[in-house]
């Protein structure tokens, strides 16, 4: 369905910047709370596909944003492939048995876990306006695979870096797994009604550019070929967190549609350095939204004047913090609709 959105990832730049924010349906919204807490933990939430469609919902009703992004998880790919998963509270996910531990071999494939994320799509579509995009998402193969060695979030992806260079062959063969999963998570995503799928690569800026190279460009550049072999009118949003200087290539590289920028890079840069009439996303600093006042606003102007003459989705440099005051939210899209 067309909207501001959907036309700018497809390369039509509109006279304003189209927004949606990273994490917009979470723990910063008291109506996220209130449902969570009579719903219970935060995969049961993944796996109820009408409290989950809520949820996705709730900040579009909000704030009236231009893109509806599917709540879930980066991690319902390894759950589906076999590893364990669970969110423990105030520990994040711990996945189980680790690749330190286990084979992939080992691990039975539990495909139906897609399933309930796919009528979350479905009832999520339904809920929102045609001119509202629906994005679904999955993590990129390198920050899946960093969290099925370590079993956790880790502060440096130490062990799948050391994996990386002590056996290649064995974290290839993990990637390639994890390619092959995410690909069909995402067409089913697109079945389901997603209008457009951002690759998360949350991790992206713990490498060294020949393992950037190998770990990011490659397998996100696999993705998308197979995406678009089966859905080629369905746009791929890149986002490598923490690129900095090697975000040209992976643009260049990967054939994604849109890049997502981090909140370290500076746009004017960035618009100088990637492709042409590219698309980009970004980069405010959650941060500074946490923050409030007139660096806020001031920072909102600079952005979009760096990509006044390229397409441009406003969005943070990453997820928002739970602990953002829903007023500055609002400051936010007041500065950016020019209504400050």
């Amino acid at each position: 369905m067309p909207g501001p959105l959907l036309d700018t990832l497809k390369g039509f730049r509109q006279e304003r910047a189209p927004v949606w924010l990273m994490r917009q349906a979470g723990r910063y919204l008291p109506e996220y709370r209130e449902l969570r807490a009579e719903k219970g933990g935060f995969l049961e939430l993944v796996y109820d596909s009408e409290a989950a469609a809520e949820i996705t919902v709730q900040p579009i009703r909000r704030f009236g944003f231009d893109g509806a992004i599917l709540f879930s998880d980066i991690l319902i790919v390894p759950h589906a492939m076999g590893q364990g998963l669970a969110f423990l509270a105030g520990e994040g996910p711990k996945l189980s048995p680790t690749l330190l531990e286990a084979e992939l071999g080992d691990f039975t494939p539990a495909l139906h876990h897609f399933d309930p994320v796919y009528e979350t799509v479905r009832l999520t579509r339904r809920q929102i306006g045609p001119e509202v995009t629906m994005l679904g998402f999955a993590g990129s193969p390198w920050t899946v695979a960093t969290y099925m060695i370590a079993g956790e979030g880790s502060k440096d992806q130490g062990p799948a870096r050391l994996l990386a260079y002590r056996d290649p062959a064995r974290l290839q063969a993990i990637i390639d797994a994890i390619i092959e999963h995410s690909v069909t998570y995402l067409r089913g995503q697109i079945d389901a009604g997603a209008e457009a799928v951002q690759l998360f690569d949350s991790w992206a800026g713990s490498l060294a550019p020949d393992q950037f190279e190998k770990w990011v460009v490659a397998p996100n550049a696999a993705i998308t070929a197979k995406l678009k072999e089966s859905h080629p009118d369905t746009p791929v949003i890149g986002f490598p967190k923490g690129a900095g200087a090697k975000l040209p290539a992976y643009a260049r590289e990967t054939g994604v549609d849109a890049v997502g920028l981090d909140e370290t890079l500076d746009p004017a840069w960035a618009h100088e350095s990637l492709p042409e009439g590219m698309p980009v996303q970004g980069n405010l600093d959650p941060l500074l939204v946490e923050a409030g006042g007139p660096a806020l606003r001031a920072r909102v102007k600079t952005i979009l004047a760096a990509f006044e003459d390229r397409p441009h989705v406003f969005n943070l440099g990453h997820g928002i913090g739970q602990f953002t005051p829903i007023a500055h939210v609002e400051e936010l899209l007041a500065a950016l609709r020019g209504e400050d």
